[in-house]
């Protein structure tokens, strides 16, 4: 298996996202670019910098963590204390999903997907209008190069899927300081991140080499 190509800075990234969308445009036919990385990494700050930086309607982003099961689900299945963890999503509904968007002809219905409201950490169904006529769509999620479970089956409907490396410190300072804003004490916070959310990463370390291209933050 090859190196991920390396796209050194944000600028390099909305140039290679232009020519995802530009070969959609020409060719006609959609295309789905993936971004995975580690909690923290900044993958929601990269797709949404994409996403402004593409012509308005060129893209639209459609996040894994809208298929997180609910609390009610996780609490029954007794995994709240992992909330993250690979088996806490709905995989083989998010594999689904991408594969109607896969298959979107023009006409079709709108499909409408799920998003994750953080301020109630929990899945909305049905936030996200998706009509078959944007050439691009940009998923981001941390499993979506795992290669085993139902998450195996995401890398095969991309176009693309790159992986975001952000410096570990700046991550972990990034990732406890979203825990604290939205509701966790410091130290709940710290211990989250250093703990449930850092199995996670290193889970999610280990699918850098099946990336298309590597983008470097920080």
């Amino acid at each position: 298996m090859s190196e991920p190509q390396i796209l050194p800075d944000e600028d390099a990234a909305v140039r290679a996202a232009r020519t995802l969308l530009d070969d959609a445009l020409r060719s006609g036919s959609r295309r789905m670019l993936g971004i995975a990385g580690a909690p923290g990494a900044g993958k929601s700050t990269l797709t949404a910098l994409l996403a402004q930086a593409l012509p308005a309607g060129s893209c639209l982003v459609v996040p894994m963590d809208g298929f997180h099961l609910a609390d009610i689900a996780l609490d029954r299945l007794g995994r709240r204390d992992r909330k993250g963890a690979p088996d806490t999503f709905d995989a083989a509904g998010y594999v689904a999903l991408l594969q109607r968007l896969r298959g979107a002809r023009p006409g079709d219905a709108p499909v409408w997907a799920p998003m994750f409201e953080r301020d109630l950490e929990q899945p909305l169904a049905g936030a996200i209008e998706i009509g078959p006529e944007v050439p691009l769509v940009i998923t981001e999620g941390n499993y979506l190069l795992l290669d085993e479970g139902p998450f195996a089956h995401v890398h095969a409907l991309l176009d693309a899927c790159w992986f975001v490396s952000t410096p570990e410190e700046l991550r972990h300072e990034r990732l406890i300081a979203r825990h604290e804003r939205f509701g966790k004490s410091p130290q709940a916070a710290r211990d989250w991140s250093l703990g449930p959310d850092e199995a996670n990463a290193r889970l999610v370390a280990a699918t850098r080499a099946r990336a298309d291209a590597e983008v470097h933050l920080g």
